[in-house]
């Protein structure tokens, strides 16, 4: 028997990173997925590991997937109806898609701005906003992904850690709001994290990396399967009495 045997999770950002080991971690336990991203070759992939009896950890699980840019509220909605229609139910919502990158504030324009608030933070809400009836008639739980960048100050960073305090303020506000329903709602605030995301990352124009320092910690990067097993965690009935909690996973980076 696994934790999640019966159970419905709906992830974002499954094609690479924390989503995919999240995925893969989710199915290991028995868990139905319903995968969403923008990537679709790396949800195919992601699937074909889950699927695939020979594949390893996770494999011979069970995966449906949707391309899905959640930056659009109607498909948000219409990704989620999708996941209860096929499974009939939904237990879990995950929200892992984001993106990041470095700018000089100066150098910021409009349409970056839009586009990283348009995925990290209305991704996140409308995604919440569309599975809150279906997790709550499931008296199952939702999982955002807020950063260590929610609650420390980065040089070059000013838009993603304004979206991760967004995400992490977020969801205070929903468990406040569903304190008295049979919900849960948390985060989980990871440090660097070694994903395709970081590696590729896209730094500033004439990066001082002393401003950077403070941010990189003394412990390197975490790896994607961190993450995974604190959030098969936090969404499993094991976390019962976890609620409103912001959880950083993060080699200590915010422990002064």
């Amino acid at each position: 028997m696994g934790r999640y045997d019966g159970k419905v999770v709906a992830l974002t950002g499954v094609a690479s990173g924390m989503g995919r080991a999240s995925a893969i971690r989710i199915a290991s336990e028995g868990g139905t997925v319903f995968g969403m991203d923008i990537n679709a070759e790396g949800l195919a992939a992601t699937a074909a590991q889950i699927t695939d009896a020979g594949a390893g950890a996770g494999a011979g699980g069970t995966i449906t997937t949707r391309v899905t840019d959640i930056s659009d509220h109607t498909e948000c909605a219409a990704a989620i109806q999708e996941c209860v229609d096929t499974h009939g139910r939904l237990d879990v919502l995950g929200n892992f898609a984001a993106i990041s990158w470095m700018r000089n504030t100066p150098d910021v324009t409009f349409e970056e701005w839009r586009r990283m608030f348009a995925i990290n933070v209305d991704g996140t809400y409308f995604m919440c906003q569309a599975a809150l009836p279906h997790v709550l008639a499931a008296e199952g739980n939702i999982v955002n992904i807020a950063s260590n960048a929610a609650s420390m100050g980065q040089a070059y960073l000013a838009p993603y850690c304004a979206t991760k305090g967004a995400v992490a303020q977020l969801t205070r506000a929903l468990a406040m709001e569903y304190v008295k329903q049979p919900i849960r709602i948390n985060a989980i605030a990871p440090g660097g994290t070694d994903t395709a995301m970081n590696a590729n990352y896209e730094l500033a124009a004439d990066t001082d990396f002393d401003l950077m320092q403070a941010a990189m910690g003394h412990r390197g990067f975490g790896q994607p399967e961190d993450i995974a097993a604190l959030f098969a965690f936090l969404a499993s009935d094991d976390a019962g009495n976890i609620h409103g909690s912001i959880i950083n996973s993060d080699n200590g980076l915010t422990a002064s």
